[in-house]
């Protein structure tokens, strides 16, 4: 397959969204002006149900090396999510293989928003299961030998965790050296992750170098928090979800802060760097960021959905959330119980039994208008419930 040294795109892989490149920007271009097809992925562990537009914004970056011709690989880890990334506070729980199943289940339904797994150049869907399942004991050591403990618990979040005497478990530690192997076992040139995985990609360059005997080269995308303020968790779902319908991603993204607004453009929308610019310059001269948040909110799901859910999304805000009108049309649900924390199970209001309770608690469910209190609630067919202002559902 012919593959295209367009410099503009090359450009925008380097700079966009970008918060390093590795070992250097001047090598890194020149290997992506060489006119060699390159083998590139990034790795998504199943640690939770949501991918976000957090991962969007590595996944539009493997769309544009798609369109550059080159090979891409958007790779499930499920055998690396039994470990999981090491957590800066706490050991994370090994999750179960029905967990992790349950967890990538419409992955693929979801980045193919964006990415195109079809066509002359499909982007490969792969599981890392598929080598690591086969490595043995010997191999494993064998990786060990390649980095030094003084190196790994070096890592900043190893590091806070021994400065606070938290434990540390060893197949944590393995982690890094896991998610490495990835690259060596695919042979890959080139790997995309956000910023807080750059320890582990590195760990990556160090493995393909030794096993190999060839550069990686890296880039580390910048980090969107979520609209609260936190970073965008696949285990928490407090992102912008992929899976979200279009009202439910306008109205997050209107939750952001006016300071989030031009990261946002930047990270999550194709809006170009001038027109970015542009809103700088208007907001500094007294322009009201109300109205670019609402730009923000119809660009992020242009970028994701497309143009014609983009406008179901903004309408919806405008008629229902700013005007306060119910919605013209509710989805029903029929709950396997009648309680009200089923209830807001089933329609996904909550996403645990902890979460609904903590709802009701805030005074942020109300049904036929009126809030509810009582956790033991009965609903029944035909209420309305309401999750704060813009989630309504209709109990059949």
């Amino acid at each position: 397959m012919p593959i295209s040294t367009d410099t503009k795109k090359i450009e925008e892989f380097l700079t966009r969204g970008v918060e390093a490149v590795y070992p250097n920007k001047e090598d890194f271009k020149k290997i992506l002006m060489s006119g060699k097809r390159l083998r590139a992925y990034q790795g998504f562990d199943p640690t939770g149900p949501y991918l976000h537009v957090g991962h969007a914004i590595g996944i539009r970056a493997l769309r544009i090396l798609q369109e550059l011709g080159h090979e891409v690989i958007f790779l499930v880890g499920d055998f690396t999510a039994k470990i999981g990334d090491p957590d800066k506070d706490n050991t994370r729980e090994m999750l179960t293989d029905t967990q992790i199943e349950e967890n990538m289940r419409g992955w693929k339904e979801q980045a193919r928003q964006l990415i195109d797994f079809t066509g002359k150049n499909a982007v490969k869907f792969k599981k890392n299961s598929e080598w690591l399942n086969d490595v043995k004991l010997l191999d494993v050591l064998k990786l060990m030998s390649k980095t030094t403990l003084q190196r790994t618990i070096e890592r900043d979040l190893f590091d806070r965790r021994l400065k606070a005497q938290d434990p540390i478990r060893l197949h944590e530690v393995a982690y890094p050296l896991l998610q490495g192997y990835d690259g060596v076992a695919m042979d890959v040139d080139i790997e995309i992750g956000g910023a807080d995985q750059t320890f582990n990609m590195l760990t990556g360059r160090i493995l393909s170098k030794a096993y190999l005997n060839k550069e990686k080269f890296i880039r580390t995308n910048k980090m969107m928090d979520a609209p609260e303020g936190k970073t965008m968790s696949k285990t928490k779902g407090n992102g912008i979800n992929l899976s979200d319908s279009a009202k439910d991603m306008y109205g997050k993204a209107m939750s952001y802060p006016d300071s989030a607004i031009l990261t946002g453009f930047e990270l999550l929308t194709e809006f170009t760097m001038e027109r970015i610019e542009e809103v700088e310059r208007e907001m500094k001269n007294g322009a009201n960021p109300m109205e670019f948040k609402k730009l923000l909110a119809y660009e992020i799901i242009r970028t994701v959905k497309g143009s014609q859910e983009a406008k179901q999304g903004q309408d919806y805000f405008t008629s229902v959330i700013q005007s306060k009108d119910k919605p013209s049309e509710i989805s029903e649900i029929k709950p396997s119980n009648y309680d009200i924390i089923t209830f807001l199970l089933e329609s996904k209001m909550a996403i645990s039994k902890t979460d609904a309770r903590k709802l009701i608690a805030q005074n942020g469910v109300k049904v036929n208008d009126i809030i509810i209190s009582d956790i033991n609630f009965e609903v029944k067919s035909g209420d309305v419930v309401q999750k704060g202002k813009r989630y309504y559902a209709k109990v059949k």
